[in-house]
């Protein structure tokens, strides 16, 4: 049959590595399992008892939104969103500052920690019956120191690290001792008696580290995130001290947001004294300046100047328009008076205003009437008609004289009123600038006026803010502390030891596992070297039950070697089916059971009445004539090989007991020539010739790492079975058998791994013990 990857347990495919063989490899080791948990729980126990008792304490504060001036649409515009104006993360930052804190250590004297020492548990105390106070401001101490301290009846002992005793009585006043960085006193109200052989320690630490631990144990968390309720928590040993802590640390933030609105308002209202005093003076500029531009301009009212200027052009306009009319009316009878020629009559009231010059006309009209009505009763050198002539033209030329006058007296008046007409519209175009200029100078003047107004109003508020300053928070729940302890956990403590003690021996065994660099069971072949098929498991046996006993042997050694001999027929190639089949029994190197399992399985087919050949064709290191009680040197191979003119059956002993289908050829002392020997003609006939007379020949050839001589006999065998022994062969030289059936150096390989089990009899037992003597020669 073709060699296969597949490996054969009852002719069945190996199954994959599981889950369940993971586990059975830890569950063998259950004891340890056990024992590891309840040692856990022993520890757990001690802990609860004797470890401290911690508590959470939590206060709750509100913090208050300090805007007074704020956008409306914004605030409702937020109300509607569910969102605070208030940006918590900024709060919780300033709680948590080292300036802050420094204030609560400081206070409350937190740089000195005061513990009292039990038998076995040591706690932290608050109220001590005695106080160390630093006697300076600055923090002198560098590095955190340790005291011990005893009280006796008379006096109070402090001793440093060092050993170095300070003694304070409780009837003197000396409060402080050379060599010591504090003073002591007793504390108030307290009865010494109450405390006498009582333990402390104490532990002084810079300010600095202790802002720190401080720092690293508060909590604080806003209670949603559109609230502005923050959360402030502190876990300790100490009630007292924890809630001392917090609220201390309240009244510190909500002193610190008052100074710093106070701080607000004093700075607003010195701003506004230094502008109070530079507006005032602008001010009086602005007056001043608009003083003299008035002045310069004339002007008292600028709107009521507008209207005088604009009705003074108006009645100018009028004026110049009138005076235009009676120079044209004056023309015109200037012209009418030159022009007549017969003494006609003038117009009159042609609408000038010059009453004498309307008198000439009048009185030429008067004596024109005259000569009208002479004329056609006289002739016209008539004394009288020709006196009336000579007086109408004396009179138009005083018409034409008092027309010329009147003229040039019009045309000097026209001349003024152009110029007063000029002069108010030169006036009004020019009170629009003025306007503007006097408006920019008003405006600054509001500007300036409404700034004093509302630095005033500001003023007012900060005087009256400074004076009445809010608080910056308010205090929901000042620092309140649950009954129930946070640490240690009953509920959280012995879960833990019992994963503690089940991980443990786990993550041990994991790491001895992992570094397992030996072949212990099926799984780690079939990985390592999946491309040899495993013929059988041997389980490690007791000493002193090695051998195959016949057919009525039911032990798990039996049942073993006749899974085996059923996997080999199965795994032997079909050409020789009829044949008598050569078996080789080697391994990689001794020690791994190859001379046990070539006579055991010798042994096996035989007693299926086979006649079976076991050849012992380890010349190095033979170890056959062991088992069979023989002892050196007993005639074998190596004697045929070297004298091959002899009978080969003179060399052939019979087997172990009364079975006459088994036979033996030793391979007698060490020879010096081995590889001679085996690499010669004489072993293929001594091979050849065995075929004839026997059905199966098994040889137990020499380890292949060590010597070359299993491969120099290689090609006379039909099937190789190659030893691997749990908890011996080394992993790596399983690279060493891939090789070798890489290169088809061994023919038909097939491991068989011997010493399964190791005392496990938990993974033996299921595959060959159930029901047949499981209990027998097995760990």
């Amino acid at each position: 049959m073709k060699e296969s990857q597949i490996s054969v347990d009852f002719i069945e495919k190996e199954d994959a590595f599981t889950l369940k063989d993971a586990a059975g490899k830890y569950l063998y080791y259950w004891p340890l399992f056990l024992g590891v948990v309840l040692l856990s729980v022993v520890l757990g126990f001690l802990y609860m008892r004797y470890a401290p008792i911690t508590y959470e304490s939590v206060a709750k504060i509100k913090i208050i939104d300090d805007e007074k001036e704020t956008n409306i649409a914004s605030e409702a515009l937020a109300k509607l969103e569910g969102s605070s104006t208030i940006n918590l993360e900024n709060e919780i930052e300033v709680l948590k500052s080292y300036r802050i804190l420094s204030q609560v250590v400081r206070d409350l004297r937190l740089d000195i920690d005061y513990y009292q020492v039990g038998n076995v548990k040591t706690s932290q105390i608050w109220n001590p019956p005695f106080v160390l106070t630093k006697p300076i401001i600055e923090d002198s101490i560098r590095h955190s120191t340790t005291y011990s301290a005893t009280i006796g009846e008379k006096q109070l002992t402090i001793a440093n690290s060092e050993g170095r005793e300070a003694i304070f009585s409780y009837d003197t006043n000396e409060t402080a001792a050379a060599g010591f960085p504090f003073e002591v006193s007793l504390a108030e109200d307290i009865d010494i008696k109450n405390y006498l052989g009582l333990n402390y320690k104490i532990i002084l630490q810079p300010i600095k580290e202790a802002v720190m631990q401080l720092n690293k144990s508060l909590h604080i968390r806003s209670a949603n995130e559109n609230s502005e309720i923050l959360y402030l928590s502190i876990k300790g040993t100490s009630v007292d001290r924890s809630e001392s802590i917090l609220n201390s640390l309240i009244a510190k933030f909500d002193e610190d947001g008052i100074l710093d609105r106070q701080l607000v308002s004093k700075r607003t209202l010195e701003v506004i004294d230094r502008r109070f005093a530079f507006l005032a003076g602008e001010l009086d500029s602005i007056e001043i300046g608009k003083e003299d531009f008035k002045r310069t301009n004339s002007l008292s009212y600028i709107e009521s100047d507008a209207d005088n200027t604009l009705q003074r052009k108006s009645d100018t306009e009028d004026e110049v328009f009138k005076l235009e009319n009676q120079i044209s009316l004056s023309k015109i009878l200037k012209e009418t008076v030159i022009n007549q020629v017969d003494y006609s009559l003038f117009p009159a009231d042609i609408g000038l205003e010059n009453s004498s010059l309307n008198g000439l006309v009048n009185n030429y009209n008067t004596l024109a009437l005259e000569r009208e009505k002479l004329l056609p009763n006289v002739g016209v050198n008539h004394p009288t008609l020709r006196a009336l002539s000579e007086q109408l033209e004396r009179g138009k030329v005083n018409i034409i004289k008092s027309v010329n006058v009147y003229q040039a007296q019009l045309r000097s008046s026209l001349r003024r009123l152009n110029q007063e007409k000029s002069i108010a519209s030169a006036q009004f175009s020019g009170i629009p600038e003025k306007e503007k200029m006097l408006r920019a100078i008003e405006r600054q003047q509001r500007i300036k006026e409404n700034l004093y107004l509302l630095l005033l109003e500001k003023r007012e508020e900060a005087a009256i803010n400074l004076a009445a300053t809010s608080p910056s928070i308010k205090v929901v729940d000042y620092a309140l502390t649950s009954n129930e302890r946070l640490s240690p956990n009953s509920i959280v403590v012995y879960p833990v030891a019992v994963m503690l003690g089940l991980l443990a021996p786990f993550l041990l065994l994991f790491v001895r596992f992992s570094l397992d660099t030996k072949v212990r069971e099926r799984a780690d072949i079939s990985k390592l070297g999946p491309e040899v098929p495993i013929a059988a498991e041997i389980p490690r046996l007791k000493k002193g039950k090695r051998v195959f006993s016949g057919t009525t042997d039911r032990s798990v050694l039996a049942e073993s070697f006749r899974i085996l001999t059923t996997n080999v027929n199965y795994l032997m190639p079909e050409n020789k089916a009829d044949d008598a089949k050569v078996i080789y029994v080697t391994s990689s190197i001794k020690g791994e059971g190859k001379t046990m399992v070539a006579l055991n399985l010798s042994l096996a087919y035989a007693s299926l009445k086979k006649n079976v050949l076991l050849i012992g064709a380890d010349f190095r290191n033979p170890q056959l004539h062991q088992y069979l009680h023989k002892k050196k040197p007993v005639k074998g191979l190596a004697d045929y090989l070297t004298h091959r003119t002899l009978d080969w059956r003179e060399f052939v002993q019979p087997g172990i007991g009364d079975n006459g289908y088994h036979k033996v050829c030793f391979s007698r002392t060490i020879p010096p020539n081995a590889t001679e020997l085996l690499s010669g003609k004489g072993f293929k006939k001594f091979i050849e010739q065995a075929r004839k007379e026997f059905d199966y020949i098994i040889l137990d050839t020499a380890p292949t790492v060590l010597v070359t001589d299993t491969f120099l006999i290689s090609e006379q065998a039909d099937m190789t079975l190659f030893l691997l022994r749990s908890g011996h062969t080394e992993k790596r030289l399983l690279e060493f058998t891939k090789e070798l059936k890489k290169n088809n150096r061994l023919k038909n390989m097939a491991f068989v791994l011997n010493g399964v089990g190791q005392g496990k009899s938990r993974s033996y037992n299921y595959g060959y013990g159930y029901g047949y003597g499981s209990n027998e020669h097995t760990f």
